[in-house]
C-alpha cells in the first residue's frame, strides 16, 4: 500500500498546496481520499487522472470535495467520452451537493459518478478493507481505516477529539491525523485538533507513525505544530507535503 499526499493545506489551499486529497494505491487499485480545492491539477503530477478506480469523501465541506466538479468536466468532455462510470462514498447528499457546486443542480452526475452513502462500519473499496466511523465534527464526518496485506492507514479527516478517532487508529502503521490549531490559539470545541491533541489520539492509538495534516498555512506553524505533537506522541512525526509519499 502506498500514500502520496496531493493536498493537504487546511480549510482553503496555500501557495505551495492543494486543499485535503490523497492518494492511496495497492494491487494496481488507486483510492482518492478526499477531492479538495485545486487537488486535480496537482493529481496529474503523480498519476494519469483518468486511473483513478474511486473516490472517497470524508465530508462534504468544500475544502474536500470541490475539484470533484472539475473532475467531471475532465471525465465528461474528454475526447474519449464517454469515460466509465467511478464510484464516489460519501455522506449523505453527497449526489446533490456536488450536482448543486457543479451547475447549481440542473443536471445529475451520474454519467460520472456512482454515488454509494458511507455508513459506519466496514467493507471492501477494491483491495481495501475499509472501516469508516463519524468524526466529531459540525456536519456530517467520516475518518478512515484502510487496511490491506497486514498492513493500516488511518485517516482522522476533519474532526475534534474523539474516542472513535483512537479506535480508527489503533495500532496504525500510518496515522494520517489533522492538526489545523495551535494550543496558543482560542480553539473553537468539536471542530478541529492542535498537533498536541493529534499526538495524544496516536499515543492512546498505539500508532506506529504520525502524519501531521490540514494545518493551516496562513496563519499555522509547522515547527510548532510537531513540537506540540512531540510533546504527547514519542513515535516518529512527519508534518505531510503535497508530493510526500509513503510506503507501507
Amino acid at each position: 500500500m502506498r500514500l502520496t499526499v496531493v493536498g493537504c493545506a487546511g480549510s482553503f489551499p496555500g501557495p505551495d498546496a492543494p486543499c485535503s486529497s490523497y492518494l492511496v494505491e495497492a494491487d494496481g487499485f488507486r483510492l482518492l481520499v478526499d477531492f479538495g480545492t485545486g487537488s486535480l491539477g496537482a493529481l496529474q503530477r503523480y498519476a494519469d487522472m483518468h486511473s483513478i478506480d474511486a473516490v472517497a469523501l470524508s465530508h462534504l465541506h468544500a475544502d474536500h470535495i470541490l475539484d470533484a466538479c472539475s473532475y467531471v468536466v475532465a471525465r465528461r468532455y474528454a475526447p474519449d467520452a464517454p469515460l466509465p462510470v467511478i464510484p464516489v462514498y460519501g455522506p449523505a447528499g453527497t449526489a446533490e451537493r456536488l450536482s448543486a457546486a457543479y451547475d447549481g443542480g440542473s443536471r445529475a452526475l451520474d454519467d460520472v459518478y456512482e454515488f454509494r452513502t458511507l455508513r459506519p462500519g466496514d467493507f471492501e473499496i477494491g483491495p481495501f478493507r475499509l472501516t469508516v466511523d463519524r468524526m466529531n465534527h459540525p456536519v456530517e464526518t467520516y475518518g478512515m481505516r484502510l487496511e490491506n496485506g497486514g498492513r493500516t492507514l488511518a485517516y482522522s479527516a476533519d474532526t475534534g477529539t474523539c474516542d472513535a478517532l483512537t479506535k480508527l487508529a489503533k495500532g496504525a502503521d500510518l496515522f494520517l491525523c489533522e492538526a489545523s490549531y495551535l494550543e496558543t490559539c482560542d480553539n473553537p470545541p468539536d471542530l478541529h485538533l492542535t498537533g498536541k491533541e493529534a499526538g495524544e489520539h496516536a499515543t492512546r492509538a498505539g500508532a506506529r507513525r504520525l502524519l501531521l495534516t490540514h494545518l493551516v498555512q496562513a496563519w499555522g506553524n509547522e515547527a510548532v505544530t510537531r513540537e506540540e505533537a512531540a510533546a504527547a506522541y514519542s513515535g516518529p512525526i512527519d508534518v505531510v507535503r503535497p508530493g510526500s509519499v509513503y510506503q507501507l
